[in-house]
């Protein structure tokens, strides 16, 4: 299973780095599958630690994305790590072994120590559909831009009917990114 979550990891000079990331769950034990390159890669070689933050705060998502990354964060309980002070459980995990691949390597985690914050009271559609365009935003310069258009298309009903002020904010975040991408030329001259 994969859970979308906020990873923060941590630089050599000491700074938080916070970037949402799906994680992969396999009995009970994360893995984290980076791209190549990235800095949450970087800093996983580096200090083999990281936070996985959950959170329902959905501009977090798509600020990352964005070029909104100066989210508060607290330490960490028993890593050298930053918590995202907007999140409602985090999980403090180290790496154990590493799978090399050229595209995506795989950090095999364990947990040493989690906490509650809050209470969790479910995604409504918005914010569902503000996880999904962050995720298609991502993979911009991977998709048709048909296919971008039709998925914004039909997320935009669900953002349109229940969202609240902090997705509506996250919300435009995304569809401005996407606006701007729309504005680069393809390469090759083709529109795919």
């Amino acid at each position: 299973m994969i859970i979308e979550s906020i990873i923060t990891t941590v630089s050599p000079d000491g700074r938080p780095h916070i970037a949402p990331m799906g994680v992969i769950w396999r009995d009970d034990a994360p893995v984290f599958a980076p791209f190549r390159p990235s800095t949450t890669l970087d800093n996983l070689r580096q200090n083999g630690a990281a936070v996985i933050n959950h959170t329902d705060d959905v501009r977090i998502f798509a600020g990352c994305l964005t070029g909104r990354r100066d989210w508060p964060v607290q330490p960490a309980t028993r890593i050298a790590g930053h918590v995202l002070e907007a999140a409602l459980t985090h999980q403090e995990v180290v790496v154990e072994r590493v799978e090399e691949d050229a595209l995506r390597p795989r950090f095999f985690c364990r947990i040493l120590h989690e906490e509650a914050h809050g209470r969790f009271r479910g995604f409504n559609r918005a914010q569902a559909a503000v996880i999904e365009a962050a995720i298609l935003v991502s993979r911009l310069h991977l998709l048709p831009r048909e296919k971008i258009a039709s998925e914004i298309a039909y997320l935009a009903i669900a953002v349109e009917k229940t969202a609240g002020p902090r997705e509506r904010d996250a919300w435009a975040w995304l569809t401005d990114a996407i606006a701007a991408f729309k504005e680069t030329p393809r390469r090759g001259g083709d529109d795919q």
